[in-house]
């Protein structure tokens, strides 16, 4: 196979701006880690006119796809997770190019998970899994438990990948045979619901009320990130600044209803500043120390 491919890789590696080279081959007949091709061509290049270029072939009886991505793109797929098939690309490809021994050294990094990477990560699962929480207990205080369900389904899923990162690994597409050896309570709590023989009501107020505790347990970890960044200045912050900081942008719209849950449980505290309006102030954050 690779022989085949070598006409569609070749002339862009001796490139400068091509880093690295893999070549994913599909593991089963029915392979999404491939997306259905039987063989994957993952470039990475410094940079590029689009975050992403993909091109699709037909060799022989094969199908192949090409993906080029810039160091940005590859770079915002791992640190928030979008596409977690690139953590598996990376560390199981099969390398046909390596620059500067950039991928030797991408997958020891991945395969180390720095703290800071971790915290990072971890506060991003953390906001995801509070908004995922919340729609999902008023959808299920409203009585739509079908639509409580499968956010509450996305919020476990959000705490599995939160215990797998806090365990120093990166969440694998199969999180949860991974979680099942971690964090067997969260485990059982997903069994639970998806399997359990009780009206789905009842299984949902269990659920939400298991839940809670998980959360708020792991609330401190999940907001390390976040107040840290924050606590880089004495001042308070607008919540514009917050939105802007560098780190804190990857949050993305998920940042607003983490900062109100940690104000909700004391970790952050809320200032009032004057307005011209009367009776009207401008509402900004500070760490509680």
């Amino acid at each position: 196979m690779e022989d085949l491919l070598r006409p569609i890789y070749q002339e862009r590696a001796s490139q400068w701006n091509t880093q690295g080279i893999l070549m994913i081959e599909k593991k089963n007949p029915i392979s999404p880690n491939t997306d259905k091709f039987d063989v994957i061509l993952f470039m990475i290049v410094r940079e590029q006119e689009v975050p992403l270029f993909v091109k699709h072939y037909e060799l022989q009886d094969k199908k192949a796809a090409l993906y080029i991505a810039s160091e940005e793109q590859l770079a915002e797929w791992i640190t928030i997770g979008t596409n977690r098939r690139v953590i598996d690309w990376i560390i199981n490809g099969k390398v046909l190019f390596d620059r500067n021994e950039f991928i030797h050294l991408l997958r020891g990094k991945l395969l180390d998970f720095p703290l800071e990477d971790r915290k990072l990560k971890i506060g991003i699962e953390f906001s995801k899994l509070i908004r995922r929480y919340l729609e999902g207990k008023d959808f299920f205080d409203s009585k739509h438990y079908l639509d409580a369900y499968n956010h509450i389904v996305h919020s476990l899923h959000h705490l599995a990948r939160l215990a797998v990162i806090d365990h120093g690994f990166h969440p694998e597409l199969t999180v949860w045979s991974q979680v099942k050896k971690i964090e067997p309570e969260i485990y059982k709590l997903y069994e639970e619901l998806i399997a359990g023989d009780e009206p789905i009501d009842k299984r949902l107020e269990l659920l939400f009320l298991a839940s809670e505790f998980l959360i708020y347990s792991r609330t401190k970890t999940g907001a390390k990130h976040l107040l840290e960044a924050m606590a880089e200045k004495e001042e308070s912050w607008s919540y514009h600044e917050l939105l802007h900081h560098s780190e804190l942008s990857k949050y993305s719209v998920d940042l607003s209803v983490l900062v109100g849950y940690l104000v909700e449980k004391g970790y952050i505290e809320v200032e009032q500043i004057e307005t011209k309006g009367k009776g009207v102030y401008h509402r900004k954050y500070k760490v509680v120390e």
